[in-house]
């Protein structure tokens, strides 16, 4: 992981990371950037498996952001985190361990109180 000082690095070659190009102080294209096209797509691929998973964190995540976003753009995301994770099980010489499915209620989880008590009046 040398050639890569930061995964931010790795992202950008990767071509998995948002554009930001803006004119006037406006956001004027929201495509990925160009980059290794074989490694985008197994990251697709390696994705589409990963949010079919149960009770995973990158399941979770998608399913989070695919509501919000978009299939293809929690795709993306997804993806991006993927090799964020393969960057630093590569630099760091550690396993994989996964967060859960619920990481996200347990995050916040007044939060997710919040949201039920509001379903449960709102009927």
């Amino acid at each position: 992981m040398k050639p890569f000082a930061t995964h931010a690095n790795l992202a950008s070659w990767a071509g998995m990371c948002p554009g930001n190009e803006e004119s006037a102080g406006k956001r004027v294209r929201r495509r990925i950037t160009p980059g290794n096209r074989w490694l985008k797509r197994t990251l697709a691929q390696a994705t589409w498996a990963a949010s079919h998973s149960k009770n995973s964190y990158l399941a979770s995540q998608y399913r989070r952001l695919a509501g919000r976003r978009g299939r293809k753009r929690a795709l993306i995301a997804v993806g991006q985190s993927i090799l964020v994770i393969f960057y630093h099980m590569l630099k760091h010489g550690t396993n994989y361990t996964d967060l859960g499915g619920d990481f996200f209620d347990r995050l916040a989880p007044q939060r997710l109180t919040r949201y039920y008590v509001k379903r449960l009046v709102m009927g």
